[in-house]
């Protein structure tokens, strides 16, 4: 049985609210943006069909409160939520509770992100599937116990201490050698604390020269489950992602069937619905791969696999939400193109340190080849309260030679924030680095070529196009006129 959504709350902000606000606005859906007192101005708001405020600026106060946006859903007459990605996405509790509350949930069931918020679960779940898993130990309470494992098994430093619950990088630290043990196992237990409420911990063998790969996977309520191919997501800087590309540069014709088809069957094992993806962390060194997480969301970086599929995501996820099946197959899901995706966070390209203030300038990349999912504006203030994304910014061609071009043009010659600085330095460095354009990299390419890649920054800001003018002036002033003129 089907049913017609009319109108969406949107619960998130910034970026990811606007992305799915445009679907919606392809479907004739109309939408709804909460926002917290600081984001009453921002582009999420002036999207949207409708807005309504829902706190202040602390997310406990505002985008993380159920009640509140529950009761805003009611009184706008909402017919569905979707919550994006980060803040509630992942929240079994709130997705029984927008049910509840007679709404529709754009989402995995509650019970599928309960199954899976759960790292130590869903491994569990994983190995009764037949999913290679990488060697760890559950449950995690003492140095004790992880040096008997280690010894048992005959695992050798590094290991990664991780928080089971979460994800995003949060509550996960690598660990070298013996002495190093009790102060990581103290860090990742306070860690996952602070930002899930829960300190339960595994640890698990780290894979030196590890690549990161997810694959995309849809589902509908008919038993209908496919990939979308897979994505590489290895650059990171503090486990968190910051340069995607689809398909991946690691894989071979074999390995990507592999890998795809071992996806299709573990979402299928567990009852999966909507949009998802399982991570894998992939050994170049031995040609093997491990699952590490089912990432049950939409992920920030499906734009590029939109672009080279031609699928748009949040579309089927609305389609998996009404009830509708899928009219498509397997066979008939055939990538054409290669995308690259780099993420515009609000850092200082040297440290990584959050970058605050007025976006005093924003000039928007054009040109063939090219997707900005932009999540900010001209004049806009950027809070210190939320995630430092301010735009995804993704680059398509027919090979990945040709797609790094078009990346290198995006952020070299069309893009330029002031205002406040941004992570586009360090990215156009790492798109130019010879090693990224060999596809010979790892998740510690950025840790291990930090010196030359800011080496590499050609700063630019406005005292430039003032020093340009200035020259100018002074040509004309000491020449006088010239013909051209």
């Amino acid at each position: 049985m089907t049913k017609k959504i009319k109108r969406v709350l949107v619960a998130n902000r910034g970026v990811p609210a606007v992305r799915i606000m445009h679907t919606c606005c392809d479907r004739g859906i109309s939408t709804i943006a909460v926002y917290s007192t600081p984001d009453r101005l921002s582009h999420h708001v002036h999207t949207a069909s409708y807005s309504i405020h829902i706190g202040e600026a602390p997310p406990a106060e505002s985008y993380l409160n159920t009640e509140k946006i529950i009761k805003a859903a009611h009184k706008m007459n909402a017919d569905a939520i979707h919550p994006g990605w980060g803040f509630l996405a992942e929240n079994s509790q709130f997705a029984q509770m927008v049910m509840d509350a007679g709404l529709t949930w754009i989402g995995p069931s509650p019970n599928v992100l309960s199954l899976m918020g759960d790292k130590i679960r869903a491994k569990k779940l994983a190995i009764m599937a037949n999913v290679p898993t990488i060697p760890g130990i559950s449950d995690v309470t003492s140095v004790k116990q992880i040096k008997k494992w280690m010894k048992d098994e005959d695992v050798c430093y590094p290991i990664m201490i991780k928080a089971s619950a979460g994800g995003g990088g949060k509550g996960m630290v690598k660990v070298e050698d013996d002495g190093d043990l009790p102060q990581a196992l103290e860090k990742a237990r306070s860690e996952a604390r602070k930002a899930f409420g829960d300190d339960k911990l595994l640890a698990e063998k780290y894979i030196e020269r590890g690549r990161h790969i997810e694959v995309q996977v849809v589902a509908d309520t008919h038993g209908n489950v496919f990939h979308l191919y897979e994505r590489e997501c290895t650059l990171q800087r503090r486990h968190q992602k910051i340069i995607e590309e689809a398909p991946s540069p690691s894989l071979n014709h074999d390995l990507r069937q592999e890998i795809c088809y071992t996806a299709v069957r573990l979402m299928r094992e567990i009852g999966y619905t909507s949009a998802g993806t399982v991570e894998f962390i992939f050994d170049s060194s031995t040609q093997k791969f491990y699952f590490l997480e089912v990432n049950t969301r939409l992920q920030v970086e499906h734009g590029i696999t939109e672009l080279i599929t031609g699928i748009d995501i949040v579309g089927l996820m609305i389609d998996v939400a009404e009830g509708k099946k899928f009219e498509f197959s397997q066979d008939d899901i055939r990538p054409n193109r290669w995308a690259l995706e780099v993420r515009i966070n609000a850092e200082d390209p040297r440290t990584f340190s959050p970058s605050f203030g007025t976006i005093t300038r924003l000039q928007i990349p054009q040109g063939p080849g090219v997707r900005v999912a932009q999540g900010v504006y001209e004049g806009e203030d950027i809070p210190p309260y939320y995630d430092s994304l301010l735009m995804l910014l993704i680059a398509s061609g027919e090979d990945r030679p040709h797609a790094i071009r078009v990346m290198d043009r995006t952020l070299s010659r069309n893009f330029r924030v002031e205002g406040v600085k941004t992570l586009a330095p360090l990215l156009l460095s790492i798109i130019r680095h010879e090693k990224f354009k060999k596809g010979e990299f790892s998740t510690r390419f950025i840790e291990n070529h930090m010196d030359e890649l800011v080496s590499m920054f050609k700063d630019k800001d406005s005292q430039d196009e003032v020093l340009k003018i200035a020259k100018y002036v002074a040509e004309i002033s000491a020449l006088g006129s010239q013909e051209w003129m």
